[in-house]
């Protein structure tokens, strides 16, 4: 019995070290390989391309001012030549439906183009690997580094790239608050350490966040925090243009001598060198198939196009194909043919549209001068002396151009309406003015009205010269006249 009960326990004990799974596996580090290439050049191209612009825009001047300012303490925004208020959120909402459209377009065609070559998280992760690189050497160099126990040289070399690190992910971080706050008196305020707390925020978390991702996380954000790696094969179909691996052509593979004959020998053209594997900056195999961590930046294309060169192999082992070019052995005439298809089609004329109706709102449509009213609430209505009925309303008149505008304001919507006063004010450039306007109505036009809240129409006149009575611009806005009881 004691014997039994005893088995029973040891068997229980058993049972539990057997169901004890981890769920977790630890990060494997990845190491890319360097590569060259002609995708290699122009995902550098890019990366040139978007720093010079993101480090450059908010040193450049524009009519004295900085050419692309977000200056929310006074709540206008400048982007070179246009002056936008909140009052142009429209065109934001604008901007990110073209860039979705844009997004869904290159998608459709081409897989992950934005991914590979133009993505912020892509465009700093080969910024830092490209530093790392310079202090620990390439792949083979940092694998037997990070091996190595912890010394002098490892200490210098790691001391040296996560300086470098931080130096530019907190340049990175000013530069971002360079868009907010003036760039120039942003560097002034930084030789005496006098940011404001907002300011030290968020260069310190732009900073850190650069510094995170591109240095440590890397590929984990691209793989694990990134949407768009989830929900891709929405946008992909079975003729849009992928990094492919020609298994046909490539199977069985295995190594070589480079003087023996493959076809003889019952081999394909890949000799199994896993260089492919090795320059991934996500660490996948592509031989296995189209996988949703690959970010489509062509690295393997390039590295064993070199191989199939030092082997005398055709060229495109590795390549960008559709599934369709793959299985059906398809020309790139027919593979052209293909590209115009309903979904690409539909997503170009989507793109145009929202274009179109972007650029023609701002050239067209878009007024130099706004005008917000607000009723005065602490006198809804009045019944002055003469008995004329009188609403107070506060106008604000915004100029939405960099040269100053004359203005006149009136009134419009009752028979006899009309200001207590006349109102002409000037609004200097990318300048807003608050007004206050005392609005009459006459006591039979009240009587006719009836009690209530009835519509009326401001009228703003902008662009006046004092010596013409002629108008260039009328700006009409919407409000209520109360009259009282």
């Amino acid at each position: 019995m004691v014997e039994d009960k005893a088995k029973g326990q040891g068997s229980a004990k058993a049972a539990a070290v057997i169901e004890i799974v981890s769920l977790y596996a630890a990060q494997k580090k990845i190491y890319p390989r360097s590569v060259s290439g002609i995708f290699s050049n122009w995902r550098w191209g890019f990366v040139w391309f978007t720093q010079i612009l993101f480090y450059g825009l908010p040193w450049l001047d524009w009519n004295s001012r900085q050419a692309v300012l977000f200056d929310l303490a006074s709540r206008r925004f400048y982007i070179f030549g246009l002056v936008l208020y909140p009052q142009d959120f429209i065109y934001l909402t604008g901007m990110l439906l073209i860039s979705a459209y844009a997004l869904f377009l290159f998608t459709a065609v081409a897989g992950r183009l934005w991914c590979g070559f133009a993505c912020p998280q892509t465009v700093y992760t080969e910024i830092f690997i490209w530093i790392e690189k310079l202090f620990e050497g390439d792949r083979q160099a940092r694998i037997k580094l990070d091996a190595k126990p912890w010394g002098l040289n490892k200490l210098l070399r790691k001391g040296g790239k996560h300086g470098a690190w931080i130096a530019l992910g907190l340049w990175t971080g000013f530069s971002f608050v360079g868009y907010f706050t003036p760039i120039h008196s942003l560097w002034a305020e930084s030789f005496s350490w006098g940011f404001g707390p907002w300011e030290w925020f968020w260069v310190l978390f732009y900073g850190f966040a650069t510094y995170g991702n591109a240095g440590f996380m890397r590929e984990q954000v691209c793989k694990y925090m990134c949407p768009y790696a989830r929900f891709q094969s929405a946008m992909f179909d079975k003729d849009t243009l992928i990094i492919s691996y020609d298994a046909e052509r490539g199977e069985p593979r295995g190594s070589r001598n480079r003087k023996v004959d493959a076809q003889s020998a019952g081999l394909g053209s890949c000799i199994d060198c896993t260089l492919c594997v090795q320059v991934c900056p996500t660490g996948i195999d592509i031989r296995k198939g189209l996988q949703y961590e690959c970010i489509g930046c062509a690295a393997c294309i390039d590295v064993c196009d070199g191989v199939m060169d030092k082997m005398a192999y055709p060229r495109g082992l590795i390549r960008y194909d559709t599934e369709n070019g793959l299985n059906q052995h398809l020309s790139p005439a027919q593979k052209f043919r293909r590209l115009f298809r309903p979904r690409v089609l539909f997503y170009s004329l989507v793109l145009l549209v929202l274009i179109g109706s972007l650029l023609g709102s701002l050239l067209f449509l878009r007024s130099p001068v706004k005008l917000d009213v607000v009723r005065d609430r602490g006198v809804m209505a009045r019944i002055v002396d003469d008995g004329f009925v009188e609403n107070l309303y506060r106008l604000q008149i915004m100029n939405a151009t960099e040269l100053p505008q004359q203005c006149r304001v009136d009134v419009a919507g009752l028979q006899g309406i009309s200001l207590a006063r006349p109102i002409e004010v000037s609004v200097a450039p990318a300048q807003a003015r608050w007004v206050t306007v005392a609005v009459r109505l006459p006591p039979q036009t009240a009587v006719m009205a009836g009690t209530g809240a009835h519509p009326i129409m401001f009228q703003l006149h902008a662009g006046l010269d004092k010596a013409v009575s002629s108008t260039s611009t009328l700006v009409q806005e919407k409000s209520t006249f109360i009259v009282p009881r």
